[in-house]
């Protein structure tokens, strides 16, 4: 049977012959008025003032928003709220936690039409330079240094969204601070609580790493007012909550869940999990398609992660590991005795490839991903029959079409 798949935004043709086939996409809902959605958010926000009473008295605003990894409509709210800041003294801090500096085009857009009038006003967070404020350490000892933006803020706004996170439950709200606009040190020490059972997607409460990162927002004095969104499978707003920074998370991500976790017959001897962008531009971004998605593969299956790869590996701390270490149990001694940042994804790769084989479909060379056990294709379609050829025509395949948001269960 012929499948029509899009692929970094090119619609391809797929052949699966005689294998079942269950497509798995999230749950399509209602076209909302964007803006009214985030206007009725304002209008009733949560454990908090209201955003017009929480600006009355702040001389000094940050906003914090997200970088280009995540698809937040940072513009359709600033459109919201701009005639209530407009005539404020405030500045915006992209929340980079580790990642690269964005590039014209991606703070482009993200501020969108505003990005002229507001670029002299936007600072990217530097995890590794830029000037912090010690808060103290949290009972899991990590030491939490805060861009000390933050503390010459008098206010607060956060502008972020919703979706699964692969170990730290979700994304949103306290994420915004660490790690954020954290530094190195506290971004290493919270995210290496992710090598625990306990740091599961989906899940928040007795979640090491969310409630590491509760704590630490918890530390932080200056006044803060959230503005969350959850968008579904077209990248438009479904949900948007607002006020307290940690209530609105937890809304949030019950209504994240209704959309993005759909519900799964059975499990499958080959998963096709296909990234689009912005988490198909390097590997350390296109692995959260395959922990997203792993729970749905027969132990001994084959997952092909499909995912371009444009930039190449990404942070390639886990890379160096990987390509390092012998055996899967090397790694895991690697990770235990000395962890550094990113060597999480290792762990958590080579566990997978402990009882499954693991695919790429991108453009990193052949030989850079076989450094790391991974068989790297050209194409789907060669992936998808060769899969078949070694599983068999009576292999079960589950197919997702956007496995960076989509997080498949099991029916019970």
């Amino acid at each position: 049977m012929n499948y029509k798949i899009s692929v970094d935004g090119k619609q391809i043709d797929l052949e699966i012959p005689h294998n079942p086939v269950e497509i798995i996409k999230p749950k399509e809902v209602a076209v909302f008025d964007q803006e009214k959605l985030i206007c009725e958010s304002l209008q009733n926000p949560i454990d908090s003032p209201d955003l017009q009473t929480f600006l009355q008295d702040k001389m000094n605003i940050l906003i914090i928003v997200n970088d280009g990894s995540r698809n937040t409509p940072t513009q359709n709210v600033l459109s919201v709220i701009y005639d209530q800041i407009k005539n404020k003294n405030f500045k915006f801090i992209v929340a980079l936690g580790t990642h690269r500096k964005p590039t014209k085009i991606e703070l482009e857009r993200i501020f969108g039409k505003y990005y002229n009038e507001f670029k002299d006003r936007i600072i990217c967070h530097d995890s590794q330079n830029d000037d912090m404020t010690y808060f103290g350490i949290t009972s899991r000892g990590t030491p939490v240094r805060i861009n000390s933006e933050v503390t010459k803020a008098d206010g607060v706004i956060v502008i972020s969204s919703v979706e699964p996170h692969y170990f730290a439950g979700f994304t949103g709200g306290r994420k915004s601070f660490l790690p954020g606009v954290a530094a190195f040190e506290s971004i290493e020490r919270n995210h290496s609580l992710a090598l625990r059972d306990e740091a599961k997607i989906l899940e928040l409460e007795g979640n090491p790493v969310h409630e590491d990162m509760k704590e630490a927002a918890m530390m932080i004095t200056t006044e803060t007012f959230c503005i969350l969104t959850v968008l579904d499978t077209n990248e438009k707003i479904f949900y948007s909550t607002s006020g307290d920074i940690h209530s609105t998370l937890k809304n949030a991500s019950e209504k994240a869940i209704e959309i993005l976790a759909p519900q799964v017959k059975e499990k499958a001897d080959i998963v096709i999990a296909i990234n689009q962008s912005p988490l198909n531009r390097n590997l350390y971004q296109s692995q959260k398609g395959l922990e997203n998605c792993k729970s749905i593969l027969e132990e001994n299956g084959i997952f092909i992660l499909v995912s371009s790869c444009i930039e190449g590996i990404g942070n390639n701390a886990f890379y160096e590991l990987m390509a390092s270490s012998n055996s899967p149990d090397e790694v895991f001694q690697k990770v235990e005795k000395n962890y550094k940042l990113g060597f999480h994804k290792a762990a958590k790769i080579v566990s997978f490839m402990q009882k499954n084989t693991l695919w790429l479909v991108s453009e990193i060379e052949n030989d850079i991903l076989e450094n790391i056990f991974i068989r790297n294709f050209s194409s789907l379609q060669a992936a998808v029959n060769k899969a078949i050829m070694l599983k068999g025509k009576d292999a079960k395949v589950n197919l997702i079409h956007n496995a960076g948001i989509t997080v498949p269960r099991i029916a019970k």
